[in-house]
């Protein structure tokens, strides 16, 4: 493939690229810019539920029929959330999102946390929003970055 051809390959893949994702609403920075949206306010409201270990916050932004996913956990209902996940909460010191992206009903935001004990927990988090509430929550993280086997700060 002559060089010319595999440069505008190039940009004609970035130029689609960019054109699907222009659609999408994308907020970098601090957790506090979350409150520019009325889904940012239910994100954020997440987030500090866990900082604050404010269970009764938590209940009030979740659906009736709420699903909880990650690598450890498959659509768990919140009764299963409250007893295996929630305990957790009361070990997370702050949470920093680093990037978030609004598309209609959902929202992908990238944070990091850190616990009491100053080890970090990097998620990548994806919501479904419905009626003003969230519907699904799923979260991903990767060996040597997760809760709580590290000691990365």
């Amino acid at each position: 493939m002559k060089v010319t051809n595999f440069f505008t390959c190039i940009l004609l893949v970035g130029f689609a690229l960019s054109s699907h994702v222009g659609s999408a609403q994308t907020i970098t920075g601090q957790t506090a810019k979350l409150e520019n949206t009325p889904k940012g306010k239910i994100i954020k409201a997440w987030y500090t539920a866990w900082e604050k270990n404010d269970w009764n916050l938590m209940t009030q932004i979740l659906a009736d029929g709420f699903t909880f996913s990650s690598p450890l956990d498959d659509h768990i209902k919140i009764n299963v959330v409250k007893e295996r996940c929630w305990p957790n909460a009361g070990k997370i010191k702050t949470v920093d999102v680093q990037q978030v992206i609004i598309n209609g009903d959902a929202v992908f935001v990238i944070a990091n946390s850190y616990t009491i004990a100053g080890k970090l927990i990097r998620n990548c988090d994806y919501f479904t929003i419905k009626d003003g509430k969230i519907m699904a929550y799923e979260c991903f993280f990767g060996p040597g970055i997760n809760y709580p086997n590290n000691s990365a700060k």
